[in-house]
């Protein structure tokens, strides 16, 4: 009897294992998030707005340490919310009777030496009017861009699971442009100049041997 109620114990623990799986639970640290901004500071349009409190919720979740800004650490900026409602249909008599919710959201990270990158978020929701029911629909909305405000905050940490990817097209970038200047730059003073000119050798005798084009670099073209 006792290896029976264990079987079923045992049983039961992987069930309730796997349906948290696959509701989309994520473990505490599961994002694989860049080196640079395990430490980061958090400013935004609205430091006590439900957002930043939200934001700052999410970090603490995946061990991300919040710390005041500084010139040498990483920063997420919350450049602003905002909302929006448009009607999609209506009843017979004219009324309202489906209205779609939009939420966005526009926010920045600056790893310092590394760049800063802006992104962006549009989320959208449906949902019934009901002109007898104003409390309810109160209600209805601010649940509404609570539920829109976490999911945007998710979003935030997944992209931020994808900095390094943007951190190494910055760096690959900054490297070619450094290779450009160096190629292009001007000859050392200790180097003599060099001319390169563009003749032209057809039959007219007049214009033969002459240059037509000139173009010298060195110390000597900049004096």
């Amino acid at each position: 009897m006792k290896t029976m109620f264990r079987s079923l114990r045992t049983l039961l623990v992987v069930v309730a294992a796997l349906a948290t799986a696959s509701c989309g639970f994520h473990l505490r640290g599961s994002y694989n998030l860049p080196e640079d901004i395990q430490k980061l500071s958090v400013t935004s349009f609205d430091n006590y707005g439900k957002l930043t409190r939200e934001m700052k919720t999410q970090l603490r979740l995946h061990d991300i340490d919040i710390v005041s800004p500084g010139s040498k650490l990483a920063n997420l900026h919350l450049d602003s919310e905002s909302y929006r409602e448009r009607t999609l249909s209506l009843y017979q008599n004219s009324r309202v009777a489906e209205r779609q919710f939009e939420y966005s959201v526009k926010y920045s990270v600056n790893v310092p030496g590394k760049g800063r990158y802006k992104f962006s978020i549009i989320l959208s929701r449906t949902y019934l009017d009901n002109p007898l029911t104003a409390l309810a629909k109160s209600v209805e909305e601010e649940m509404l861009a609570q539920e829109m405000r976490v999911e945007a905050t998710k979003q935030i940490m997944r992209q931020l699971a994808r900095l390094n990817a943007h951190i190494e097209e910055f760096e690959r970038k900054q490297a070619e442009e450094k290779a450009l200047r160096e190629l292009y730059q001007g000859v050392g003073d200790d180097k003599p100049a060099v001319t390169i000119e563009t003749r032209f050798e057809g039959k007219d005798d007049e214009t033969r041997g002459k240059p037509l084009s000139s173009y010298t670099t060195g110390s000597d073209a900049a004096q």
